[in-house]
């Protein structure tokens, strides 16, 4: 660890720094690569297993494990030999050419910022809800595997998103536990002088101070914006607060910050990124912020400007119904903006508003963040080939008279970080298979090294992680249980729950109505059949939270509890709340079968099921998102015609019974009949 690293975090002077070999452990602990390299874990896990499973946060287990549990671990050879191999393997494969810098070595770009509200790299930093950041997350790392110059700009959230609990009348509860900067693998960002890097925004008649962090993601880097500064009245240091909290007032403040404090970062720090990639519109006042800051440098006009550096500008659209989209009000904008505009940008109110309307001079139209982004950017995608067919409906008001197949919108499909979500085991398959090198070979190569995996060797691996996910889910379930008051007898039958050897299906989402979580209860009495057949018995793992102010949500999760918590139902379903990073790592990696239900084509791409096929499960999903374009009948089940239904009882009841029928005629039967 440098010394800049050593004195810039706030609690290093806290920790046993003088113990030889305690600089290694905190290096490797502050780069978040080891989220998806595991070679870390052992260490970790020595120092103190129970805490390491709770947590994987390795940051916090250095901070709480003993200190005579560091020294005399550190006294061993073989660890320290460990440790110092760990710290030299890590610092060799950060500074060696990779993939973008082989291969594209004459290459000009020097940085592309990556600007998203979320990020997900890991549980130990719970600044994400899901779909939105598992992408971002996903795509910073690949980043550093690839070695493409990529920084991420985002918020660090005091409280995040919200925990979930379940309470005993089967009720989802939201808790904000407070995110501890300390206990979080980031460190400040400080100038040349030591001092903290803080940026100053002014916001109507007041101005806000915003603190950088940086996270450490193998190559890359992520920087993080906060404004829980001394500096700030307490209503200002909470604008950074919470994620997706409050109204819109509050949202527009988060926006503001991202958008244009990210880029200001961005100039503070000395970086000149010739591409700024908007991960939905959130962050879109970047582009106004950049045209300014090229104003500045040229002494351009805006309108100059915004041509100039828009084409420099990529957005990524995540929404497939035009209400997802952030709007805010004419005089919310007016309130914040205007004097921006005006003094910063040298245009009108009406020329601001403009860039997010369909109609400029329609006065009561709110301002679109993804109008915004879409006049700010020189290309826009949707995250797959049908969601780029929605998106190009949804954006041809802003594009009259092109023909609806010329909309300029492409679609680049998702795609998960494979070392993130394999398991060990799935890693050593695909590794012994496809080499060390494994995921960043070409999919033809890739196709001819998988398709020599025998069936024999593919389903010994499948055992052990059906095996796995059971006794995971079991741990789980049982701390769930103890921490809401349940009896002893409770706990103790969750720990018997569930057979290794049945046939095991996961369903784990947000919970909202477009997703229809509870397609697959739309028959309780056949479901509960399914399950309970003695013959060919299956269990099903449900997870999910539904976003605090949506009721109808929370109302589908209370509807599964109520189902779980009858007598003939509890031996055969189970619900792990919480739903978070980890529970999405074991579930993906252990589930047999996994059920996906959204209603085509609301749901815009979705990855879950990407990550079971890299653990060797199966999907049976909605003909949506990259299901729609990936499935054959040789890989899996597809559920609907492919065409839209919109939201209509019939025709759930329809996919319902089709659900249902699919699971008795097909699914089950065919994982019990084996060669």
């Amino acid at each position: 660890m440098s010394e800049r690293t050593r004195v810039s975090h706030p609690i290093y002077n806290l920790l046993p720094t003088e113990i030889e070999g305690f600089d290694s452990l905190a290096e490797l602990a502050l780069d978040m690569r080891w989220s998806w390299n595991h070679a870390t874990d052992k260490i970790w896990r020595q120092l103190d297993p129970e805490l390491w499973e709770i947590t994987h946060n390795p940051w916090v287990v250095l901070q709480t494990v003993s200190r005579d549990q560091i020294e005399r671990l550190l006294a061993d050879p073989v660890f320290r030999k460990n440790v110092d191999g760990l710290v030299q393997s890590r610092r060799q494969t950060v500074e060696a050419p990779a993939w973008f810098q082989q291969n594209h070595s004459q290459s000009s770009l020097s940085c592309a910022a990556y600007f998203s509200m979320e990020f997900m790299l890991s549980e130990a930093l719970p600044i994400y809800s899901g779909g939105l950041g598992n992408v971002a997350g996903d795509q910073l790392k690949a980043t550093s595997d690839l070695g493409v110059p990529v920084v991420g700009v985002g918020l660090l959230y005091q409280q995040g998103y919200f925990r979930q609990v379940i309470d005993k009348d089967g009720a989802q509860q939201a808790l904000f536990p407070y995110n501890d900067p300390g206990q979080l693998p980031i460190t400040p960002l400080r100038q040349a002088n030591g001092e903290w890097l803080r940026l100053e925004i002014d916001l109507p008649g007041y101005s806000v101070w915003l603190r950088a962090w940086q996270v450490q993601v193998g190559r890359a880097k992520l920087y993080l914006l906060d404004s829980n500064d001394a500096a700030n009245f307490p209503a200002h240091r909470g604008i950074t607060s919470e994620l997706y909290g409050g109204g819109p007032e509050l949202r527009l403040k988060q926006e503001l910050l991202l958008g244009i404090g990210g880029w200001r970062l961005l100039g503070a720090l000395g970086i000149q990124p010739e591409v700024c990639h908007l991960n939905e519109g959130h962050p879109a006042f970047a582009v106004l912020e950049r045209a300014r800051s090229f104003m500045q440098e040229t002494a351009q006009p805006f309108e100059v400007a915004l041509a100039v550096t828009r084409a420099g500008n990529l957005f990524t659209t995540h929404t497939a119904v035009a209400a997802g989209f952030d709007r805010f009000a004419p005089a919310l904008i007016e309130q914040y903006l205007g004097g921006y505009a005006e003094q910063k940008l040298g245009i009108t109110l009406h020329d601001l508003l403009a860039l997010g309307r369909q109609n400029p001079n329609d006065s009561s139209e709110s301002f679109n963040m993804a109008y915004l982004a879409v006049h700010g950017s020189g290309a826009v995608n949707g995250v797959s080939r049908l969601h780029g067919k929605v998106s190009r409906r949804l954006f041809e008001p802003l594009f009259p008279r092109w023909p609806a197949d010329e909309v300029p919108v492409g679609h680049v499909t998702n795609g998960v970080h494979m070392p993130s979500w394999d398991s060990a085991e799935a890693d050593d398959l695909w590794t012994n298979t496809c080499g060390k090198d494994r995921w960043l070979g070409t999919t033809e190569t890739l196709e001819q090294d998988i398709r020599r995996v025998s069936d024999a060797s593919l389903w010994q691996f499948r055992i052990a992680a059906s095996q796995s996910l059971v006794e995971y889910a079991r741990e789980r379930l049982s701390r769930q249980l103890a921490a809401s008051g349940a009896s002893p007898k409770t706990v103790d039958g969750a720990k018997h729950l569930f057979d290794p050897n049945a046939l095991t299906l996961g369903s784990a989402r947000r919970f909202a109505t477009y997703k229809r979580p509870n397609l697959l209860l739309h028959n309780p009495a056949r479901l509960l059949r399914l399950l309970a057949n003695p013959e060919r018995p299956v269990q099903l793992i449900i997870a999910g939270k539904a976003h605090p102010e949506d009721r109808a949500g929370q109302a589908l999760i209370h509807e599964w509890i109520n189902f779980i918590r009858q007598p003939e139902t509890r031996p055969h379903i189970v619900f792990l709340s919480d739903y978070d990073m980890l529970l999405t790592e074991h579930l993906v990696q252990g589930v047999d079968v996994w059920i996906n239900t959204p209603r085509r084509p609301w749901e815009a791409s979705g990855t879950s099921g990407m990550k079971v096929l890299v653990n060797g499960g199966i999907n049976l999903s909605e003909l949506a998102g990259w299901w729609a374009e990936a499935y054959t009948p040789e890989v899996g089940w597809a559920l609907g015609d492919g065409r839209e239904h919109g939201d209509d009882p019939a025709w759930d009841a329809v996919e319902a019974d089709a659900l249902y029928a699919l699971l008795e005629r097909e699914v089950i039967p065919e994982f019990y009949t084996r060669d």
